[in-house]
């Protein structure tokens, strides 16, 4: 099968092996998939990986081991983790945490820049059918911003603010916005923040921003340790910092303005594929002007040379 592949270097081949479902797992083969700013971290090193990448995926089941056949010729979507489903996290369903787990395309399971990957059939959501490829790709990122609404609870009355217009960001924007909250989202780009502003998301720029506590809620979604630094800058005292960026960074950090603040500081990962559906289903938030351009499997290289490319928000690269 034809697979894009990084060992130290990014490699595209068209006789990788095929994979073969285990008990329990789906074989699925891929229609269109999505480059993510991890995609391109693993190529500077992060987490050490080498295989195939790749975990924001829409693919057609084509075969199950197991007896539950339901999901055959059906599209589907996949959440990433792949859990033991024997450890206390997985029987509070939190795979994303099992100390043993693997990661779709990040750690030890080979990932969807392939004609054809494996999951388990429990990570598996079917796709409604009013939902495109290309919409379908972003449910895996539209997830990580419902997260954060499982993790707290947003009043009306609370004044949130986003920071960082990348494409986690946007999403973030969006998916909060369904609150009854006063959301901002501020950036850097006019251009990208236009993208949420379309959609009734109030935008800053960063310039613009008066660096004041004003926030109960900050979202952190930058990617940058400055980020941090001015989250800490603009939460209320006693209100909430979530932090999206994984941030690899020797900088030090002074920590004092958290106890001082009383600052809560949640980290948010992954999250719940079923309502990220739900709103894409319902119409309820558009992502497809978060698409800067599409390509082809053998135009894999020009596609993840133009991701890295500031300025530039999704990739897709299409199999069929």
């Amino acid at each position: 099968m034809r697979a894009i592949e990084f060992n130290k270097k990014l490699k595209i081949t068209k006789n990788y092996p095929m994979p073969e479902p285990q008990e329990g797992e789906a074989l699925i083969k891929i229609l269109t998939v999505g480059i993510c700013n991890t995609d391109i971290e693993i190529m500077k090193g992060y987490m050490g990986f080498s295989g195939i990448l790749g975990h924001e995926f829409v693919g057609i089941v084509e075969k199950i081991n197991g007896s539950n056949q339901g999901l055959i010729n059906q599209r589907v979507v996949g959440e990433i983790n792949c859990g033991c489903g024997c450890c206390e996290y997985c029987l509070k369903e939190l795979e994303n945490h099992c100390p043993t787990r693997t990661v779709l395309g990040i750690f030890n399971k080979n990932g969807c820049f392939a004609d054809y990957i494996t999951l388990p059939l429990k990570n598996l959501h079917k796709v409604p059918e009013n939902i495109s490829n290309q919409e379908a790709v972003f449910t895996e990122p539209l997830a990580a911003a419902f997260e954060i609404l499982d993790q707290i609870q947003i009043k009306p009355s609370d004044k949130v603010l986003i920071l960082g217009d990348g494409k986690l960001g946007l999403l973030i924007s969006l998916v909060l916005n369904l609150t009854q909250a006063e959301i901002t989202l501020v950036g850097k780009h006019q251009e990208k923040l236009d993208i949420a502003k379309n959609q009734n998301v109030n935008t800053k720029l960063l310039s613009d921003l008066p660096v004041e506590k004003n926030y109960d809620v900050v979202v952190e979604a930058t990617g940058s340790i400055n980020g941090f630094e001015l989250a800490q800058k603009l939460v209320k005292p006693r209100g909430t910092i979530i932090l999206k960026s994984t941030i690899a960074s020797k900088k030090a950090l002074n920590l004092a303005p958290i106890v001082i603040d009383e600052i809560k500081i949640i980290g948010s990962r992954c999250g719940p594929f079923k309502p990220a559906l739900n709103a894409l289903e319902k119409n309820l938030i558009e992502v497809t002007p978060l698409i800067s351009k599409e390509f082809n499997f053998n135009e894999a290289f020009e596609a993840f040379e133009l991701s890295k490319t500031k300025g530039i928000l999704k990739i897709l690269i299409n199999f069929i």
